[in-house]
């Protein structure tokens, strides 16, 4: 992957690491990142990693800060100080077009399907991320584009068989069920091949049945060694996905380990169990 001249000027030097010895690299590392909006302390200097291969599961209370420094993991907000590594990359001056090209993808808390094109289409359009696509290239190499037009399709089509949502291919998004739109969100974000997908509260107005059959869709991409940050309330689903958890309160990392570490953590015990 081309990853030089739409980056001209970002430091791309290896990066200090303090990883322990013998774990896999980080995916995503983040340092110290804060951002405030007025007197509002949203996060406060935040730090930790996303192995490769691992699912990372972010819990909190609402108002934690967990959507806040999901939008600075992907570029819709800008950090106040601090740093984000993707791989080797430090991805926090980017904007959000130069982070996908990097393989850095996204689910959003709010349902962000294109309701008017078909669940096939909102696939392909998510095939464009990672593209170098101009209207040049398109008219003077017109058969090869027709060749990676046909290979997406087939991309997309595996997918939506992977998801169970061939049947509704030629369907527009916007009449899926919320549970089936979240699906398309998910599958749509693979087709750009990320290296990270980060998902925003994905079980968020589920059904008990469809937060089941996301979960199972979740374990699925963790075994195949995908690399996750799932930004979820709900603890349950949380701990039974995760290699790892971190838990925030009022913008700061209060517990971070094994699920049963994180559980058992005084204050997250307080603010689950007691508050």
């Amino acid at each position: 992957m081309q990853t030089d001249s739409p980056f001209v000027g970002v430091s791309e030097t290896e990066p200090k690491s303090d990883t322990i010895p013998g774990a896999p690299p980080a995916a995503l590392r983040i340092e110290n990142v804060a951002k405030a909006f007025g007197g509002n302390q949203a996060v406060d200097g935040v730090s930790f990693q996303v192995a490769a291969g691992t699912l990372v599961g972010l819990i909190g209370p609402n108002g934690a800060g967990k959507s806040t420094l999901g939008g600075l993991i992907c570029g819709s907000l800008r950090c106040d100080s601090g740093e984000v590594w993707l791989s080797d990359v430090r991805i926090d001056p980017l904007s959000t077009w130069r982070r996908a090209r990097l393989g850095l993808a996204r689910t959003f808390q709010l349902s962000s399907e294109f309701q008017r094109l078909t669940v096939l289409e909102n696939l392909l359009v998510g095939s464009s991320l990672r593209q170098d696509a101009t209207l040049w290239k398109a008219v003077t190499a017109r058969r090869s584009w027709q060749e990676r037009e046909s290979r997406l399709i087939e991309r997309a089509r595996q997918l939506l068989g992977e998801f169970e949502l061939a049947g509704h291919e030629s369907a527009y998004a916007g009449e899926l069920s919320g549970g089936q739109r979240r699906l398309v969100e998910i599958a749509r974000a693979l087709m750009s091949e990320p290296t990270l997908l980060v998902l925003d509260e994905p079980m968020a107005g589920l059904s008990p049945h469809m937060v089941k059959q996301v979960t199972i869709h979740l374990e699925r991409l963790r075994s195949l060694g995908f690399s996750l940050l799932l930004i979820e309330h709900n603890v349950a689903v949380v701990s039974s996905l995760s290699d790892r958890m971190v838990a925030m309160s009022q913008g700061k990392v209060i517990a971070e380990g094994a699920s049963e570490e994180v559980l058992g953590n005084d204050e997250v015990q307080a603010i689950y169990v007691a508050g």
